[in-house]
């Protein structure tokens, strides 16, 4: 839990640092995504260290192409 606290943190003075410019430039729309993306990257990491199970995309594009990859090497052998 102290490094679910610790990633929190640094998301906290990452924000601290990059919102403030983001603001004085009137930069709206990159200001949505600077907090979109890093509150997406804060959670994945926060759920990481405390042991969630967090899909690899790898496993979807796996699932898709296995068929097709079994039909053609089939094919030639």
């Amino acid at each position: 839990m102290l490094a679910a606290a610790g990633i929190i943190m640094t998301a906290i003075v990452i924000a601290m640092f990059e919102v403030p410019s983001l603001l004085k430039n009137k930069f709206k729309k990159e200001l949505w995504v600077f907090g979109l993306l890093l509150t997406f990257a804060t959670g994945l990491n926060v759920a990481m260290c405390v042991d969630v199970k967090i899909p690899n995309p790898l496993d979807f594009m796996t699932m898709v192409f296995k068929p097709v990859s079994d039909l053609i090497f089939s094919s030639l052998e």
